[in-house]
């Protein structure tokens, strides 16, 4: 996988995401039909649909994917 790169209001920085270690997310859906995979990067947190592994990346700050994550789990 190329490296990606991720905008920040503040900064700009290119993540290599080759030895990424992706995760299914505990909220996908069984069926397959609704994965998303979130990694742990150096500049932000990735998130990816777990069925289009090349496909497109959103790169979120580690605070504000905090807050989606417990928003989320609040649901």
């Amino acid at each position: 996988m190329p490296s990606r790169v991720y905008r920040h209001p503040k900064r700009t920085c290119e993540l290599d995401l080759n030895n990424t270690r992706w995760r299914k997310s505990s909220r996908s859906s069984d069926q397959g039909d609704q994965c998303v995979e979130v990694a742990s990067t150096s500049g932000a947190m990735a998130v990816r649909d777990s069925k289009d592994a090349e496909g497109p990346i959103l790169f979120i700050d580690h605070r504000d994917f905090q807050r989606l994550a417990s928003a989320i789990k609040s649901l």
